[in-house]
């Protein structure tokens, strides 16, 4: 998805970016113990793909469906 925000790539200058997600999932044990993955947000450059990744915060009904669906 595109935004608009403040946004100029350190590698080519260029002015635009995608926001994202991921995930890194662990397994099935850390989930039951409270030792979930984790949550990213990435800003990437839509000209040279230079992908910027920023750890965020996950919320107890995010991990609940996690533990559902996997």
């Amino acid at each position: 998805m595109k935004k608009k925000i403040n946004y100029k790539c350190p590698k080519c200058g260029n002015t635009q970016c995608e926001i994202g997600q991921m995930r890194v999932i662990s397994g099935f044990w850390s989930k039951i113990f409270d030792v979930q993955g984790k949550k990213y947000s990435t800003v990437t450059c839509t000209r040279c793909k230079y992908t910027e990744i920023y750890q965020a915060s996950t919320s107890t009904m995010e991990n609940i469906f996690d533990l559902i669906t996997n």
